[in-house]
């Protein structure tokens, strides 16, 4: 889940996007939403973007008490509170650098630790850019960087050409380490 960001695909689907502050406020409210349906039989909400009166949800999911929720977020003050607030994972999307991770997630660790909820309860995974022409002993060494800072699942976004032939010397580097 996100506040959303392509004004092509909000176009699209006749949504509109909004301004940043609309976005976030509108993501917060929906992110409670959400989780309230999941997880109680009926769901009485007032807000500025949704309204629930006698809401229900049914029939509910397995998980107790909701399926886990992935927040990608990247905005140190707002979205890093909301994925703290709620998110069982966070998605820290494309970095440059572990340095660029590392700050995202010290930021994530302070709005838990404001909070009172423990950091290590949010599973974090992050993107490498993955083009053909990428080494994949490189991507491999990225990875275990990523890793070593605290990344729990590492996610290569191949761009195109799209080769499955590729996947394998990848799978053989990471093996490697």
């Amino acid at each position: 889940m996100g506040a959303g960001w392509n004004l092509q695909e909000s176009n699209a689907y006749g949504i509109e996007l909004g301004s940043i502050k609309e976005r976030l406020d509108r993501f917060e409210q929906g992110v409670e939403v959400v989780v309230r349906l999941l997880s109680q039989e009926v769901t009485d909400f007032s807000g500025s973007y949704f309204t629930l009166t006698g809401a229900r949800c049914e029939p509910k999911p397995l998980q107790h008490p909701h399926p886990p929720l992935l927040i990608g977020a990247s905005g140190r003050r707002r979205t890093l509170a909301i994925a703290a607030r709620w998110a069982q994972k966070w998605d820290g999307g494309f970095n440059e650098t572990v340095g660029q991770w590392r700050e995202k997630n010290d930021a994530l660790v302070g709005h838990c630790e404001r909070l009172g909820r423990e950091p290590a309860e949010i599973y974090r995974t992050a993107h490498l850019a993955w083009t053909a022409d990428a080494d994949p002993a490189q991507l491999a060494e990225q990875a275990a960087a990523f890793t070593a800072a605290g990344v729990d699942q590492m996610i290569f976004s191949m761009r195109g050409p799209y080769s499955a032939r590729a996947v394998e010397p990848l799978g053989e580097a990471l093996r490697k380490l």
